[in-house]
């Protein structure tokens, strides 16, 4: 059911709206209407040189062809519809569709009995309601030397509007933010539609994609207002010792810049590294921790985020850091006011062996995936993923006799095996790949078969 899910129920939705959208398009100026679109000529046969005031946004498209959706969504109308084989997916973090990956029973019943009680019908508080930022809170402070309390929590419509808001909030004439790269791609397109200017540091391959701490000392002035790191890594797969992130947040204090530290694959981590929260080092600089339910309880339809604020000494309150947050909230969507209601519940109640199932199952396919592109002629793997759900891979175009580059593999390979995969310019890395590999682990390794023959197919003859 998976594989015709997945093709069906993307794919030709995409078809669909482009159909519709071509029909639309061609009623609107068919002839005779054409003519008299072209020429301005009115239906009473008098001419009009009315020239509209409005027109699109084009910083906005700009900013959505940055999106991993974007480009996925490209690749999907790549495939062959010829092609009766199913469609896999190394492409999005979203393993919700395969039944291995469900959610727990305790966070469907959770919901149930937040809609039954008929008490989260309304609206709720632009900064969510108070027992779900409480919930949040205790959550978090179970890893922190330092208690959290709700009203250092901000609920928001997934971890993206929690992206969203603080980069808005950041924003100000001369500012600039400093990215990883490679990163989540979604931090440069809102920042890029609210005129915030991008620098991008370096994760370093052959250090575990550690953050190269010289290269942000290198682009960070006066006018820098925060670094974002991602941890677990989107797209590394990579796990922060605690050394490293004590050297990240003692660095930032040096450079006075607050830390934004996107955790939504928090305790997703199954290496030689355990998860640990940047906000352990709030009292070294200030940090922001970005989070959701909808990786760990494998719900990202749910839309349920937050953004914390770790800051014991005051700083961002002193900066009027908070009070920016609030006001911004003020004027964007809430969050479903009944997930929020169900958060104390899925928070408090989720049981131990559920998070260790997923996590398990999702080592397994990180296994398989590395252990298999070992076999794969002209890719590499240069360290074996840790944590998330992703893994990144280098490109060797010499081996290739018809490749140009990441996203010509990436077209060529959906067309021809129906296998999508995220071309690595996307996430800030030229003729690299990132590899989804959090999938049912049978489907994972016919994903895995398939690029082996694309690659040989592909490959120059001896």
């Amino acid at each position: 059911m998976w594989c015709n899910t997945s093709r069906s129920g993307v794919t030709i939705t995409l078809f669909l709206k482009s159909n519709l959208i071509k029909t639309l398009l061609t009623n609107i100026v068919s002839t005779p209407n054409r003519k008299r679109v072209e020429t301005g000529e009115m239906e009473n046969g008098s001419t009009s040189t009315k020239k509209w005031g409005f027109r699109a946004n084009p910083e906005l498209n700009m900013a959505s062809d940055n999106t991993v959706r974007g480009v996925l969504y490209m690749l999907l109308s790549k495939l062959d519809q010829s092609d009766t084989r199913p469609v896999i997916p190394l492409g999005h973090g979203d393993p919700s569709a395969f039944p291995c990956f469900r959610t727990t029973q305790i966070a469907e019943d959770a919901i149930v009995d937040s809609i039954r009680s008929a008490k989260f019908n309304g609206y709720s508080p632009t900064v969510g309601i108070l027992p779900a930022r409480r919930a949040v809170a205790e959550y978090l402070s179970q890893d922190l030397p330092n208690k959290l309390s709700p009203d250092d929590v901000f609920l928001t419509l997934g971890c993206t509007q929690a992206i969203q808001t603080i980069v808005t909030v950041l924003t100000n004439p001369k500012a600039n933010i400093l990215l990883p790269k490679p990163g989540f791609p979604y931090y440069e397109a809102i920042a890029k539609s609210c005129h915030l200017e991008v620098r991008h540091f370096y994760l370093l391959p052959d250090k575990d994609w550690e953050v190269d701490l010289d290269s942000v000392n290198a682009l960070a002035d006066e006018n820098t207002v925060a670094m974002v790191i991602i941890n677990p890594g989107n797209p590394c797969g990579n796990v922060f010792t605690h050394q490293h992130l004590q050297k990240v947040a003692e660095n930032a204090k040096k450079l006075g810049i607050l830390v934004i530290s996107d955790e939504v694959y928090d305790h997703i981590a199954f290496g030689k590294n355990p998860f640990v929260p940047m906000a352990t080092f709030a009292s070294v600089t200030p940090i922001i921790t970005l989070g959701s339910i909808s990786k760990r309880w494998i719900v990202p339809g749910w839309r349920l985020g937050w953004l914390v604020i770790n800051d014991p000494n005051g700083i961002l309150k002193q900066h009027g850091i908070i009070d920016c947050i609030t006001a911004y909230l003020n004027i964007s969507s809430d969050a479903p006011t009944f997930i929020q209601g169900a958060a104390p519940e899925i928070l408090a109640k989720t049981k131990e062996d559920f998070f260790l199932k997923i996590v398990n199952i999702i080592k397994e396919d990180a296994n398989i995936c590395y252990e298999g592109i070992q076999d794969v002629p002209g890719i590499i793997c240069p360290s074996k993923p840790e944590g998330s759900m992703f893994v990144m891979v280098k490109l060797d175009l010499s081996v290739f006799e018809d490749i140009k580059d990441d996203v010509d593999f990436c077209v060529k390979l959906a067309k021809e095996e129906s296998v999508i995969i995220l071309p690595g310019i996307s996430v800030g890395l030229n003729n690299w790949l990132r590899v989804t590999f959090a999938i049912e682990p049978s489907v994972l390794e016919e994903g895995i078969k398939r690029l082996k023959t694309f690659c040989q197919r592909h490959s120059k003859k001896p």
